[in-house]
C-alpha cells in the first residue's frame, strides 16, 4: 500500500499562497528572500524526496503550474519529476500532456484511496493546497512534511483553512535546513 505524503513550503502564520510571487498575490514571492545556502539546502531536501517517491499526486493547477516548467529544464531533479508517474485530480483536465501523466476520474477520495491501494512506496503531494484539506478532511494523508520559512505575513490562504474537524498529529522529525529554515514532519497520531 502507498503513503500519501503531502509536502509544503510555508511561512511561520501557516501562508502557502504564491510563493513565488507570480500569482498577483502582494505578499507573493516570500520563496526568493531566502538566503542562496537556504535555496540550496531547500533543493538537496527536494531532491531526495522526489528520488525517494514512487509518484506525484496534484491538484490541476499545481499540475499546470509545474508541467509549464519542468520539462524545459536540466538536471538530476527535473530528470526524476520529469519521469516519475504523476497522478492529477481533477474534474477538467482531459489530456495532460507531461510525460507519464495520468488524470484521476470521478469522485476525489474514492481515487486517491484506489491509487494508494494500487501502489506501495510514498506518492508525494506537492504544492495542490487546494487539494490537500480533502485528503487531510477524509484521513488521507500518511505523513505531512512542512517547510517553514522564516516570515509572517499576516493574510493569504493557509494550508488547513478548510479543514472542519480537529485532526490530531504527532511530530516524528525536525531539521533545520540551511539556516534559516525547518523542516517538520507529522504523522497522524492514528499512527501512535
Amino acid at each position: 500500500m502507498g503513503k500519501i505524503v503531502v509536502s509544503e513550503n510555508v511561512t511561520l502564520d501557516g501562508v502557502v499562497e504564491d510563493p513565488t510571487g507570480e500569482e498577483g498575490f502582494s505578499l507573493g514571492g516570500w520563496f526568493a528572500r531566502i538566503p542562496e545556502t537556504d535555496r540550496n539546502a531547500w533543493y538537496d531536501l527536494v531532491l531526495q524526496e522526489a528520488l525517494g517517491g514512487e509518484a506525484f499526486l496534484l491538484g490541476r493547477r499545481s499540475y499546470e503550474y509545474l508541467a509549464a516548467r519542468w520539462p524545459n529544464r536540466d538536471g538530476e531533479l527535473a530528470d526524476r519529476l520529469n519521469s516519475m508517474p504523476k497522478y492529477v485530480v481533477s474534474s477538467t483536465l482531459e489530456a495532460p500532456d507531461w510525460n507519464n501523466s495520468t488524470v484521476l476520474p470521478g469522485d476525489t477520495v474514492d481515487a486517491v484511496s484506489g491509487l494508494r491501494q494500487a501502489l506501495d512506496g510514498e506518492v508525494v503531494v506537492a504544492a495542490s493546497f487546494g487539494l490537500v484539506p480533502t485528503l487531510m478532511e477524509h484521513d488521507l494523508v500518511d505523513e505531512l512534511r512542512l517547510m517553514i520559512y522564516p516570515f509572517v505575513l499576516g493574510a493569504g490562504r493557509r494550508l488547513f483553512d478548510e479543514i472542519t474537524d480537529m485532526k490530531t498529529m504527532r511530530l516524528v522529525e525536525t531539521r533545520t535546513v540551511g539556516d534559516g529554515l525547518a523542516a517538520l514532519t507529522y504523522r497522524p497520531a492514528r499512527d501512535a
